[in-house]
């Protein structure tokens, strides 16, 4: 929406006694704010005037790289409101909106401003208060050529950008060349913006990682490389010393031929008005206290132009609090500033990253837990308190998932270990955080836990009328995901039915999107964006924790390929990745497959040499199996080197997927066994490995009525009879345990096997994400009736089908760690230095913790 100017106003704008006039100097999101905080706080006894120097109504910066791909795209800030009442800001009575005017003089004695209009035209306004919202210009470089650079900050400047792009292309008849100086966030962004604009980009950088205002040296260099896979060109520890022609020049001699040149090097505050009159910060800006005035009475100053405490800062979230403050005190509060909120989120295609609190870890006793896997792009770090609870400050690079829930509960004490809200570690589910009611879910707008609970109650049954009830999300949009938890939550604690879409990129249920596959026999995951993605385009859908994994899951299931081949990698759950399983400690599990439990002397041998060589802690699990622990990423290779020569294969105890077949010694030693256990569960476990399902399964296999492997606790149980075989299903030791209910009792071997592959193959396709046996039965209609039907009668006509998934899932099947250790390039993956084996930075896991005893 384009705003036109008014008429100009003169003198005030009302005769009205009991009214107060509020001038607002300025037109960006801070201004914005304000004025619906204003609205929100006061009736009639307000007029609000606010003069915008450009032609357009307040508009999301946040979002201007949308422009560059939709010249359309007005980028509208949403009001949120109560309830939707507050009508549209600008069409409220009680606003004036000035487009094309700028106020060339304020005068807080005489309560005035002059404004200009586009042609010049001045005249003076009077003001009860004054709210300097001006904002601030893009910096750039003092070295020579500096004028021919163009900045990125404005609609008018990614327009100009976008049409000098088009021009140079068809003057030049190639592909442009530009630089972007700078390497934040605005930087960054203004980057991708232009290489989706198809120019070659170099950023260029006077530190030796971007964003270091954001992030560490472990974060920074690990998206150093992450840009560099995109096709970036990184230019770093260098400033230019001048731009001449067609040359950005350096000291070092080693120039930059550029077509193009995008300063995005910082901010300088417009505080041109106070010059002379009001108090200005050391480094620009309109000097304020805790209450957002300035040394002039009845005038206010917010957003980028306010200087707190010496500094001045560029970010949504602390403008707006500031807007908060002021209309607060305006309307008879006593609201305070508490500080900057330097939280803050890349809006970058295909980079996930996320910092907020002290992410450097500078509070005295802060301790950080760090998961990092340079090579697989990925490093995440908390920073907690010297006693392990309180958090302080997180990093996110790769994977940020954990940001939106975990930025609320900044300052308060964690609900678990700090390694467990490390997505990319590999816990398995998250920890279900319920958020107190005062935990501050949207910075931006500053709607909480509890605003969010109070609106379901309300009505708001779905994301997009909670936005328009509390505003939340409404303008970075990177609480969201927190958002939707809190709302999920709280309408399953109503009784009320929640959506089962994936994820906001995919309207399809789990089960609906591996039929959706299936069926269309597509094979990669920027087919299934293309195709099932909202919205469906692979450059912009690039996915999340929640649809990346079960897209990695369904593929495997259905083609049976290298796990980590083709695109598949990067959409795995970190365990996954690692081909091992993660512990608290960020050290890795090893755990070879040991069908049945049987084992031979020279094996056990060859795992007691392996763990006595790299210094694990062993130990024998309920599952039959021997765990390795405590290997580093690096280590992985050399391990599984020695057990694959032995003859051991990958156990998958990392995977969504078979993790063991328990079984009693049965009727080969046992007494009481009637059936050879021990065989049936090598031939399940062998039958079924590596198959990804939607959660793990256990199986289990009793020789006799009596019980030992606990069949009925298990997924598939299988009990013998002196007829034969008793199938189980449906039970788990989940967080709910559930027993096993029978299926079928007194089948022969094969006729046992045909039931449990449609069984499985039943339960893989029509589950939903990370949902065990035992609930999928429970919410299946017609519970364990409908299964028999499926599986024993074949209601449906699909038992053939469901056979043949195990049948090529056998013909396709190969071990993990076998195809990893024959491929030199797969084996990258597993380095522990960014630039090993030359040196880099070492992969890092926060304390090592013993174990029992302290065996480590």
């Amino acid at each position: 929406m384009t705003v036109q100017p008014d008429q100009q106003p003169a003198g005030r704008t009302t005769d009205r006694p009991d009214v107060r006039t509020i001038a607002v100097v300025g037109g960006g999101p801070a201004a914005h704010r304000l004025v619906e905080a204003l609205l929100a706080r006061s009736g009639d006894d307000l007029r609000i005037d606010v003069f915008a120097e450009e032609p357009w109504a307040p508009y999301d910066r946040v979002a201007l790289s949308r422009r560059f791909t939709d010249p359309a795209d007005d980028l509208p800030l949403t009001s949120g409101g109560s309830g939707g009442s507050v009508p549209p800001l600008w069409e409220d009575s009680r606003v004036r909106l000035h487009t094309g005017c700028r106020v060339t003089v304020l005068d807080p004695d005489a309560r005035s401003l002059t404004v200009e209009d586009s042609t010049g035209n001045g005249s003076t306004v009077t003001w009860d208060e004054a709210v300097l919202a001006t904002g601030s210009d893009a910096a750039r470089p003092a070295i020579p050529g500096a004028g021919d650079m163009t900045v990125y900050r404005t609609i008018d400047d990614v327009d100009r950008l976008r049409e000098h792009v088009t021009a140079l292309s068809q003057r030049l008849g190639r592909t442009p060349r530009a630089a972007v100086i700078g390497g934040g966030l605005l930087g960054l962004e203004a980057a991708g913006g232009l290489r989706g604009l198809g120019t070659d980009v170099t950023v260029v950088h006077s530190r030796p990682w971007v964003m270091n205002a954001q992030l560490d040296e472990f974060g920074g260099r690990t998206l150093n490389r992450l840009l560099r896979g995109q096709g970036y060109v990184l230019r770093l520890g260098e400033r230019p010393s001048a731009l001449r022609g067609g040359r950005l020049c350096f000291p070092s001699g080693e120039d930059l031929e550029v077509d193009l040149v995008v300063a995005a090097t910082g901010i300088t505050a417009r505080d041109e008005l106070g010059a002379g009159i009001l108090e200005l910060g050391p480094r620009g800006g309109f000097a304020i206290d805790e209450r957002c005035a300035t040394s002039a009475p009845h005038v206010w100053a917010i957003g980028e132009a306010a200087s707190f405490e010496g500094e001045c800062m560029g970010l949504v979230a602390p403008a707006n609090t500031m807007a908060e403050v002021v209309a607060d005190r305006l309307c008879g509060g006593t609201g305070t500033f508490p500080g900057f909120d330097t939280a803050a989120k890349l809006k970058l295609s295909g980079l996930d990253v996320a910092s907020f609190g002290d992410g450097f870890a500078s509070a005295p006793g802060a301790l950080e837990v760090v998961y990092a896997d340079p090579t697989g792009g990925l490093y995440q770090k908390l920073v907690v308190s010297e006693d392990a609870r309180t958090l302080l400050g997180g990093i996110f690079v790769g994977d940020a998932a954990p940001y939106a829930s975990l930025r609320p509960l900044l300052g308060r004490e964690l609900p678990g270990e700090a390694g467990a809200f490390l997505s990319a570690a590999g816990h398995g589910a998250p920890v279900d955080l319920q958020m107190p009611d005062d935990a501050q879910i949207c910075s931006c707008r500053d709607v909480s836990a509890g605003d969010l609970r109070a609106a379901v109650c309300g009505g708001c049954p779905d994301l997009g009328a909670l936005k328009a009830c509390t505003g939340v999300g409404t303008q970075c949009g990177s609480c969201l995901p927190a958002a939707q938890k809190v709302m999920e939550q709280q309408m399953a604690e109503l009784g009320m039915e929640v959506s089962t879409a994936l994820c906001e990129h995919f309207a399809l249920s789990r089960s609906e999107m591996f039929e959706a596959v299936r069926t269309t026999r597509l094979t990669t995951f920027s087919e299934i964006v293309a195709r099932f993605g909202t919205p469906a385009d692979p450059s912009v859908n690039l996915g999340c924790d929640l649809c990346k994994p079960v897209a990695a899951s369904v593929l495997a299931t259905l083609h049976g390929e290298y796990i980590l081949g083709a695109d598949r990698g990067g959409l795995q759950d970190t365990n996954d990745r690692a081909l091992a399983n993660m512990q608290k400690d960020g050290t890795y599990s090893v755990v070879p497959r040991i069908p049945a439990g049987e084992i031979t002397p020279a094996k056990l041998a060859v795992i007691a040499e392996v763990a006595e060589a790299y210094g694990l802690y062993t130990k024998i699990t309920g599952a039959q199996r021997i765990d390795l622990f405590g290997a580093r990423l690096d280590q992985l290779p050399g391990i599984w080197e020695r057990l694959v020569a032995a003859g051991f294969e990958s156990g998958q105890a990392y995977g969504k997927a078979l993790r063991n077949v328990k079984s009693c010694v049965g009727s080969t030693w046992c007494r009481f066994g009637v059936q050879d256990s021990v065989a049936m569960a090598i031939t399940l476990e062998e039958r079924y490995r590596g198959l990804r399902s939607p959660h793990k399964m256990k199986f289990g296999v009793s020789g006799c009525a009596r019980e030992c492997a606990e069949a009925r606790g298990k997924d598939v149980g299988v009990i013998a009879t002196s007829e034969g075989w008793n199938m189980y299903v449906g039970g788990n030791g989940g967080a709910t345990p559930a027993h096993a209910q029978l299926l079928a009792k007194d089948l022969d071997d094969e006729t046992l096997l045909r039931y449990i592959d449609r069984y499985v193959v039943y339960y893989i396709r029509t589950a939903e994400r990370l949902q065990r046996t035992a609930r999928w039965m429970e919410e299946l209609e017609g519970g364990l009736d409908h299964v028999h039907d499926v599986v024993v009668k074949d209601t449906l006509g699909i038992a053939a089908d469901l056979e043949q998934v195990v049948a090529e899932h056998l013909e396709t099947y190969r071990d993990e760690w076998a195809a990893t250790l024959e491929d030199p390039e797969r084996l990258r993956r597993f380095r522990g230095f960014v630039n090993a084996p030359d040196g880099g930075l070492p992969v890092v896991a926060g304390p090592r913790i013993p174990v029992r005893g302290g065996q480590r």
